[in-house]
C-alpha cells in the first residue's frame, strides 16, 4: 500500500481534531493532532491578542514545522491536524490585517515561515472543513474551552473570510472540500463513511468528487 499524508484544515471549531482521530481510527494512520492545550501562551493570547499574538503564533508555527518533519519520516499513512500554512496564512495574517500584531513582528515571523516552508514536501492531499460562523460558535461553545468563550464572533468571520481567499489560490496540492455544516461525522456514522470514501477518490486521482 502506497503512503500517504493528508492534512486537515478549518477554521476554530470545525472538527479537526475530532475528524483526525476518526479517520485515524477508521484507516489505520498515524495522528498528528494539534496540541492546543500544549501553548503556553494561548490563554494569555485570548485575554491581550496584540501583547501575546507573536509569542502565540511562533509558538505553533514551531510546533508545525517540527510535526510536519516528523510525519515526512514515518514509514505508514498520516493525518496531521492543521497545516502549516493555515498558520500564516490565515491566523497571523489576520492578526496582523486587525493590528493586532505589529508589522515588524509580522515580518520576522513571515520570514521565518517562508525559509522553512519553502523546503517541506506538501501533503498529498487536504481537506478542507468547510462551516459557517454559526455552526463554528456552537461547537466551540460545546467543547467547552474556557479561553474561547468570549471568542467575537466577527474574529470568526475574518478567519472564515481568508480560509476562502486562500483555498482560493492553494496550488501546492490537491483541495478536498467538505460541508461541514450538513455533515455530522461525529453522530452519523454514514457522514463518515462518506468522507473518507470522498477521501480515497481523491487520493486515487479522481478530480471531480463532491458530496452533492
Amino acid at each position: 500500500m502506497s503512503k500517504h499524508y493528508i492534512a486537515i484544515a478549518g477554521n476554530i471549531g470545525a472538527g479537526k481534531s475530532t475528524l483526525t482521530a476518526l479517520l485515524s481510527d477508521r484507516l489505520g494512520w498515524e495522528p498528528f493532532l494539534e496540541g492546543v492545550a500544549d501553548n503556553p501562551y494561548l490563554a494569555d493570547f485570548y485575554a491581550d491578542m496584540r501583547r501575546w499574538s507573536f509569542h502565540s503564533q511562533i509558538f505553533f508555527l514551531a510546533q508545525r514545522l517540527r510535526h510536519h518533519r516528523q510525519l515526512l519520516d514515518r514509514p505508514n499513512s498520516v493525518i496531521q491536524d492543521r497545516t502549516v500554512y493555515e498558520d500564516a496564512e490565515i491566523f497571523a495574517r489576520n492578526l496582523y490585517l486587525s493590528r493586532q500584531m505589529s508589522e515588524r513582528d509580522y515580518l520576522t515571523y513571515r520570514d521565518l515561515y517562508q525559509a522553512v516552508a519553502a523546503i517541506l514536501p506538501p501533503p498529498d492531499l487536504v481537506i478542507y472543513l468547510r462551516a459557517s460562523v454559526e455552526t463554528l460558535l456552537h461547537r466551540i461553545r460545546q467543547r467547552g474551552r474556557p479561553y474561547e468563550q468570549q471568542i467575537d464572533p466577527a474574529y470568526v468571520q475574518r478567519l472564515n473570510d481568508l480560509y476562502e481567499t486562500w483555498f482560493e489560490h492553494f496550488t501546492l496540492c490537491p483541495i478536498l472540500t467538505v460541508p461541514a455544516d450538513r455533515l455530522d461525522f461525529v453522530s452519523h456514522r454514514e457522514h463518515l463513511d462518506l468522507i473518507t470514501r470522498k477521501i480515497m477518490e481523491r487520493l486515487q486521482g479522481k478530480e471531480i468528487v463532491t458530496f452533492d
